[in-house]
Formats: structure tokens, C-alpha cells, sequence
């Protein structure tokens, strides 16, 4: 079986670029990993990748849901993990490129919570409350044995918030004061490119300025008269929210730059501590962001 090749790490490092090129050598294609990619008519604040940008290589897993829709990790992992394994058995090296950890891990692991086993019961009951009550009711159920995993998942994240609820009352132990055993699919190399961090933060500030000259007033605005409100998920993504909150308090457009830029760039900063703790992971210099060095890399 091939390896599969992760591409990943902060955003506006170039992840895309090297992606494609990658998957043009290796006559494959990509698995987007991004929880801003996969929805339809958000394409500015996200920089999503263009068809000239894209060169004829086949993306899975971009514009797939509609703005007023929920989408969750498992979401994802059903949706993306079939495409992932039929590229492996069809001998191909399949491409996961994007900057939301939980989507890759979801892809890469399969996880065992402490070793606890499963309880339809229990889970059956927190399925029936979700549906009665809500999601954000068993979220809130939650938050209160097991503050620090209700923080780490969304509410829209059915399927492990029930799964943490379940640890909770099997074991009567807070799942994050477990050990978590992440078991891998497939073998695969992980890289992620580093610049300097005053160089990635001007890439980043540059990249805000160049989406606004694009119209992301306008496609938030858009989104907004179409039935889009500030609560729906896709709109708690950095860009979109800020703006969404600027359109409606008067804020100059100027504001809505600076603060955007702030956000992503504390973004950046998680995404690259939480990539540090990948397996099978290659730090990349600029120079180094190359299919020819990566391809060298997947074949040790």
C-alpha cells in the first residue's frame, strides 16, 4: 500500500501550491481538509482555490454543504475517509491538504477513548435528548462533568459529545482526564512549510488586504441576504464573523481589516503548536516546498 501525503500546517504558508504540484507528479488527487472549504458560496474569506489554481487536479471535499448547513468532524470523516481508501487500494498516493487538525486526524486515527467500550443504551438516550432538546442542550450537559472536552467540541459534533457523555457515565471519569489511543489507518508522511514568523505574519496581513480588494464585503453581505445568519456555523470562521460583525455595527472597513488580520494570525499560531505534536511530520523551509524534495521524502 502507498503512503498517503499530509500537507498541512498554518494558513497562508502555501499549502495549496505545494498540494497541487505534488498531485501532478503523482497523477493522484486531493483531499481537502478545511472546515471553511467545504462550503458552497464561500470562496473569497476562505481562499478557496480556483480552477486555474486547482490545474485540472480533482478536489474532493470542496463545496460540498450549503452555507446554512452544520458540519462536523465526523461529518467529514464519513464523507472524506472512502475517497482516502479508494485512492489506496487503487494504488494511488491520496493528497490530504488543509489546515483543520481535527479533520486530519479524523482521517488518520482511529481512536480508542481510554479503552472504554461502547454502551447503545447510554447513547441512544443523549441521541433521543439531542433530537427532543437540541444540540446545544447535551452540549450543555456536557459542559457540566467535562468542561474541557465541551470546549474542544463543537456543539454541532453530535457524535462525540454523545461519545465523551457516554465515557463519562460508563467510566465516571471526564474523557479528557483519559488517555486517548490513536491507532493509525495507513501509513502516511505528514509536512507542513515554515516560514519566520514575521514572514508568515506578513503573508497573512497581505492575504487580508488582498481578499477585501476581492469583494469579501460584498460575498458576506451576499450570504447574509440570502438567509445566512450570524449564529449558522459557516459564519463563525474568521473573516466572516468579524465582517458580519462590522456590517451591522458601522465598523470601517479598516477596523474590519486589522482585527481579521489579529485573529488569523492567532490562528496561525494554534495550527502550528498543534501540528508540532504530528506524527511522521517534516518541518519544510520555503526552499525546501518543493513535489520534487516532498516526493523524495514519501519515498524513504
Amino acid at each position: 500500500m502507498p503512503k498517503a501525503l499530509v500537507i498541512c500546517g498554518a494558513t497562508a504558508s502555501g499549502k495549496t501550491s505545494l498540494a497541487v504540484s505534488c498531485a501532478k507528479q503523482l497523477n493522484t488527487e486531493i483531499v481537502s481538509a478545511d472546515s471553511m472549504l467545504v462550503y458552497k458560496g464561500l470562496d473569497i474569506g476562505t481562499a478557496k482555490p480556483s480552477n486555474n489554481e486547482k490545474q485540472g487536479v480533482i478536489h474532493h471535499l470542496i463545496d460540498v454543504v450549503q452555507p446554512t448547513d452544520a458540519f462536523s468532524v465526523s461529518d467529514y470523516e464519513k464523507a472524506a475517509l472512502p475517497i482516502v481508501e479508494k485512492l489506496l487500494a487503487e494504488g494511488k498516493t491520496p493528497i490530504i491538504c488543509g489546515g483543520t487538525g481535527f479533520y486530519i486526524q479524523s482521517l488518520l486515527y482511529k481512536s480508542q477513548f481510554g479503552g472504554v467500550g461502547a454502551n447503545a443504551q447510554i447513547r441512544e438516550k443523549y441521541e433521543r435528548l439531542a433530537e427532543e432538546n437540541g444540540v446545544e442542550y447535551v452540549h450543555g450537559l456536557l459542559a457540566k462533568v467535562d468542561k474541557d472536552s465541551a470546549e474542544k467540541l463543537h456543539a454541532n459534533d453530535v457524535k462525540r459529545v454523545i461519545r465523551a457523555l457516554e465515557i463519562y457515565e460508563i467510566t465516571g471519569k471526564a474523557k479528557s482526564a483519559q488517555q486517548d489511543k490513536q491507532i493509525p489507518r495507513f501509513d502516511f508522511l505528514s509536512v507542513s512549510i515554515e516560514y519566520p514568523r514575521e514572514v508568515l505574519y506578513q503573508r497573512i496581513n497581505l492575504r487580508v488586504v488582498q481578499m477585501f480588494e476581492n469583494g469579501l464585503l460584498d460575498e458576506v453581505q451576499r450570504l447574509l441576504n440570502g438567509g445566512v445568519t450570524t449564529d449558522m456555523q459557516c459564519m463563525q470562521g474568521i473573516g466572516y464573523k468579524e465582517v458580519a460583525e462590522g456590517l451591522q455595527n458601522g465598523w470601517t472597513e479598516g477596523e474590519m481589516i486589522e482585527l481579521i488580520q489579529k485573529n488569523t494570525r492567532n490562528y496561525a499560531k494554534r495550527q502550528q503548536t498543534f501540528f508540532k505534536r504530528m506524527q511522521n511530520h517534516v518541518f519544510l523551509s520555503p526552499n525546501q516546498a518543493t513535489a520534487e524534495y516532498v516526493l523524495n521524502l514519501l519515498k524513504d
